[in-house]
């Protein structure tokens, strides 16, 4: 067995790095699932999630990867139509998802580094009728930031037009404002900015989306948004969870009120993401997307002309550190950096001092 690297050096675009204190509450014993401690853990979760999610809702946590809640998302709130703005291998895989449950998909294809505008949005909407649109918030592939709550006006000009935001990327480590954004869907990953081990997703529905759910025949069992809704706003499971991730979550949830809450944890995020853009700019390197839309939790970068970025991650993985390759068609041409979770400006540096004696 190799020994684990030190925390704080392993920043792949997800799963992040996890603090140990999260992963040493993963041992503790097993309770029922039904039991009056399982519903104890829920209860108190549940208004953290909300503060999290910026929401008065009921949030929802589930056990799977936030795969799974993209097809709840389609399942139970897609009718017939709907448009799929595709910018990148995330929002591509909504439009997949669309397609393999059954459901018409109409593409708003943009260039990879690109973002759709309100006005584009409006125009698409205006040209072919269709009952959803679906989005990626943070492309984890590009490192686009999407102005989401601009977009959910729009969607919303639309009667009968519901909006389903992938937020795996942004949720806990930029805004998202559920309510004032008034989005329909919302769901991330347990494994991105909340910075805990793979397997749980979590999401908000919209009084209209638990509408439009209950007239959708094929809601399909385990991602039945009704039994999810309901269960949740019961502090119960819908099926047996992975309750060692759930005693994670508690923890981290924990730790997040103590960094001084959501706004807090933004904050760093934010001071993460400006450090690597003042980094690149002095080290001669150029962003995928445009300054402006970058992601808080993910930078793109372009590779030097000439080099590849697959010998870069493994000099850096030489050195002890992780970062990624690019995704899809840019994979070889642009590197990322996860700067999410529970990393610092402080680490960061270190990695990004060696990012440029990497590249010379």
């Amino acid at each position: 067995m190799t020994s684990a690297p030190a925390f704080g050096k392993f920043f792949l675009p997800g799963p992040t790095d996890v603090h140990p204190d999260v992963l040493a509450a993963m041992i503790r014993p097993m309770i029922g699932h039904r039991s009056s401690a399982m519903e104890d853990l829920l209860k108190r979760a549940a208004p953290r999630l909300q503060q999290l999610a910026r929401t008065s809702r009921t949030v929802m946590v589930g056990t799977s990867s936030a795969t799974g809640f993209m097809e709840m998302a389609v399942r139970s709130g897609i009718r017939k139509r709907a448009l799929a703005i595709v910018n990148g291998s995330f929002s591509e895989r909504f439009a997949n998802l669309v397609v393999s449950c059954d459901k018409e998909c109409i593409r708003l294809d943009v260039p990879l580094g690109g973002f759709v505008e309100p006005d584009q949005l409006r125009d698409a909407l205006k040209k072919t009728p269709v009952d959803a649109v679906t989005l990626a918030h943070s492309e984890t592939s590009t490192g686009v930031l999407q102005d989401v709550a601009a977009l959910s006006r729009v969607v919303h000009e639309f009667s009968d037009v519901l909006f389903l935001v992938d937020a795996v990327t942004s949720m806990a480590g930029s805004p998202v404002e559920t309510d004032a954004w008034d989005l329909d869907f919302v769901f991330t990953g347990s494994q991105k900015a909340l910075a805990l081990p793979p397997g749980l997703a979590v999401g908000v529905a919209s009084p209209r989306m638990l509408e439009r759910a209950k007239t959708l025949p094929s809601r399909g069992l385990y991602f039945d948004l009704i039994a999810f809704e309901k269960a949740s706003a019961k502090f119960q499971p819908t099926n047996t969870p992975a309750i060692s991730l759930f005693y994670a979550l508690d923890v981290q949830l924990g730790r997040i009120d103590a960094e001084g809450g959501i706004e807090a944890r933004w904050r760093r995020h934010d001071a993460m993401r400006k450090t690597t853009e003042r980094w690149a700019q002095q080290a001669g390197l150029t962003y995928l997307p445009p300054e402006g839309r970058r992601s808080w939790t993910v930078s793109c970068i372009n590779m030097p002309a000439g080099k590849i970025s697959k010998d870069l991650v493994a000099a850096v993985k030489k050195e002890g550190w992780v970062i990624g390759t690019g995704y899809g068609s840019v994979k070889d041409t642009t590197f990322r950096i996860g700067h999410m979770g529970d990393h610092s400006v402080a680490s960061l540096e270190k990695l990004l001092a060696l990012i440029q004696r990497t590249l010379g």
